[in-house]
């Protein structure tokens, strides 16, 4: 019977690929290489779409370089993936209090409390964002 084991247990045969993919492009990132992590990380979504590490990491790089319309674009896909992420979420809220967009940074603070209510980044936002 334990043979069988491996029939049922699904294996990502690009587990091992994709990881190494990922540290290299956040080595970039801590490197500050933003551009290079853009375009190596770019093309790697096109073979992997749905990988939400992936996709917080790009939004995450163009927070850091203030774009933030296009970092809420890659938040809201990783959203999909995992939507209750608290990074994520918190990252779109500042996105959103960045482009002025108060109700949307408020509506991302509601979603994080529900899930982590004594969230201290959250109420440090919700305090400046109510003043």
């Amino acid at each position: 019977m334990i043979f069988l084991v491996g029939l049922f247990t699904p294996k990502d045969p690009q587990k091992k690929k994709n990881i190494e993919k990922l540290k290299e492009i956040k080595k970039l990132v801590k490197e500050k290489k933003y551009d290079a992590a853009l375009k190596s990380g770019t093309e790697y979504l096109h073979k992997v779409p749905h990988h939400h590490d992936l996709l917080f990491t790009l939004g995450g790089i163009y927070y850091l370089q203030k774009k933030y319309k296009t970092a809420i674009t890659y938040f809201e896909r990783a959203l999909e993936i995992g939507s209750y992420d608290i990074e994520v979420l918190l990252l779109k809220a500042y996105s959103h209090q960045k482009l002025g967009e108060n109700k949307r940074s408020i509506q991302c603070c509601e979603k994080i409390q529900e899930i982590n209510p004594k969230n201290k980044a959250v109420i440090a936002l919700l305090e400046e964002l109510n003043h």
